[in-house]
């Protein structure tokens, strides 16, 4: 069925015995097994795997280990994003509290600078400042020059990282250690670890094999356990899938940030208007993982190093509020960007069925902005999308990608106009010479278009289950709280109410009218329901209309009563 906005599809077939609303939904997401179904309802840290089975985790936690014993200065090299940062402060904290004397410091390079992981310049300068041992958090894995650059130079470097990595083992960087779940020789049972869920693995083994007797104290392992809020954030905010051994992480995790005993993590969350609040994936996306992102794009991500390793509540309350302004700055540069950058696509005809992908460059966008610009035309045009600034004749940005569509292998495909490039299947950064871009760009664009199916380019919604209205009561909304966290591989239900009609002319809500309130009718009840970003449909819509609607089931709060408020996804006009 095609809906105002998108083409509906249902997840699984509708099963035959009668269960309640959330069983279907469950069913609908293959969860039928028992074992696999309490598994998922129930996480618990005793499902996480053992971190030696991911290779070359114990020769990298005996080195560390040794560097501590020997006093060896360490730094800790992580990336710009939350998921290095959180990463970083997760083996930051480890390590100071095994050896609280230890010579352990961090380093995060500048975004714009130097760009993503480790460089030369930035390695030869930790050496030189007496750096023993560099061990990398969220990157590395194509650091083949910079390895080479720490051997002759007697430093030795673990790299633990999670984006893609080489098709074999003679391929991995020169390094006294690659920590990475999904190497080529790797049989580690899950490989979609988050950066700061690989630093995560190593953090747990530095500290089961420091213990004596193999009992680790318990004052390390309650801080295993406090550290989970980071992973939790890094696996959250870098959009790994929420199954298996993240969305243990993830559940675990996002318990423990409400009352963290993180200094700087209680700052953010205060600064983030979360204080009080019960924590969850859309608060980590939309409030917290913004703001640490602000930093690396807007300034420096050093801040958010700092934020998360400090234990001065003043300072950390200061770097809080200041990457909250950075926030602030980084939206409307954000909206600037995609203004001009939609505009142009279309101009340029690349909006059209026969151009399947966006490719743009301008001298005047931020570089560190435009990756969250990609997304919002991805959302947009339904395609994939890479935007570049352009400075020094240099083209450095981002690319974002759509369900079906492996960016990295796309990238891949035209590296011989690419300088250097990295990443997921669905999102990647790259850098070319200018006098490339052209080449590449129709590269691309051809690669887009053979590789993506003209039909598979509007934008899908994938339904769980149909629902009736008398079934959206607030025991059975309550209870799809099991499914949380939500999020990539695991996203909000969704639901259909088929025949329904509009009770009332629908009313606007919001700053110039952008969304609407919507009260939905059966034959016997009336539910009010949001409809956010309708403003626009608003008079296509109109009292006594029938129509079919796809909604995410929600409970609101007013003076401590709950009450059912679905949120519209999309809606289907009947006789339209």
């Amino acid at each position: 069925m095609q809906g105002l906005l998108a083409r509906w599809g249902f997840r699984a077939a509708e099963p035959s015995a009668p269960l309640s609303m959330r069983e279907r939904i469950l069913h609908a997401r293959g969860l039928t097994d028992p074992e696999t179904l309490h598994a998922f309802l129930e996480p618990k840290l005793t499902q996480l795997h053992d971190p030696s089975l991911i290779p070359d985790l114990d020769r990298a936690a005996a080195r560390i280990l040794e560097a501590l014993h020997l006093s060896e200065p360490i730094v800790i090299f992580g990336d710009y994003d939350v998921d290095g940062v959180t990463g970083t402060a997760i083996l930051w904290h480890m390590l100071r509290a095994l050896h609280p004397g230890a010579h352990v410091s961090t380093y995060v390079p500048h975004r714009l600078d130097e760009g993503y992981g480790l460089n030369i310049e930035a390695v030869r300068e930790l050496a030189a400042a007496g750096a023993r041992l560099i061990v990398t958090v969220d990157c590395g894995i194509t650091a083949h020059e910079p390895a080479n650059v720490l051997r002759e130079l007697g430093i030795d470097l673990i790299i633990t990282d999670h984006h893609h990595p080489p098709a074999h083992v003679d391929d991995l960087p020169n390094a006294y250690a690659v920590v990475h779940p999904r190497r080529p020789d790797s049989k580690y049972p899950f490989g979609d670890l988050s950066g700061a869920g690989v630093a995560y693995k190593l953090a747990w083994r530095l500290a089961t094999l420091h213990a004596s007797n193999h009992k680790v104290d318990p004052r390390i392992r309650e801080l295993l356990v406090d550290l989970l809020a980071f992973a939790a954030l890094g696996s959250i905010a870098d959009i790994v899938p929420l199954l298996g051994e993240n969305r243990v992480i993830a559940r675990h995790g996002l318990v423990r940030c409400k009352h963290t005993r993180f200094i700087g993590l209680r700052a953010l969350v205060e600064a983030s208007d979360l204080a009080g609040e019960n924590i969850d994936a859309m608060g980590v996306g939309f409030r917290l993982g913004p703001r640490l992102n602000a930093a690396g794009r807007m300034g420096h991500a050093r801040e958010a190093n700092e934020l998360f390793t400090t234990d001065d509540p003043a300072r950390a309350a200061e770097i809080a509020a200041h990457l909250s302004r950075q926030n602030q700055e980084r939206q409307q540069v954000e909206r600037a960007i995609f203004e001009t950058a939609s505009a142009r696509a279309i101009e340029l005809g690349m909006t059209t069925p026969e151009r399947r992908a966006i490719v743009l460059a301008h001298a005047d966008w931020h570089a560190g902005v435009v990756g969250i610009v990609c997304s919002r035309l991805v959302e947009k045009h339904h395609r994939p999308v890479i935007l570049m600034n352009i400075k020094d004749g240099i083209c450095h940005g981002s690319g974002r990608s759509i369900e079906g569509f492996d960016l990295h292998a796309g990238l891949t495909h035209c590296a011989q106009h690419i300088d250097r490039f990295g990443g997921h299947t669905m999102a990647a950064g790259l850098h070319l010479a200018e006098p490339k871009l052209h080449a590449f760009t129709s590269a691309f664009l051809d690669y887009a278009a053979s590789a993506i199916p003209a039909g598979s380019m509007g934008r899908r919604i994938t339904i769980d289950t149909e629902a009736k209205l008398a079934e959206l009561t607030p025991e059975s909304v309550a209870a799809l709280a099991t499914l949380e966290p939500c999020g990539a591989g695991n996203p909000s239900p969704m639901l259909l109410l088929r025949g329904l009609s509009i009770a009332d002319t629908p009313q606007p809500m919001g700053a110039q009218a952008k969304h609407l309130a919507i009260h939905l009718r059966d034959d016997r009840l009336r539910v009010r329901a949001v409809a956010w970003n309708f403003g626009p449909y608003r008079d296509r819509l109109a009292a006594g209309q029938r129509i079919d609607v796809v909604v995410r089931p929600k409970l609101s709060t007013w003076n401590g009563a709950a009450r059912v408020e679905p949120e519209i996804v999309d809606l289907h006009l009947a006789n339209v």
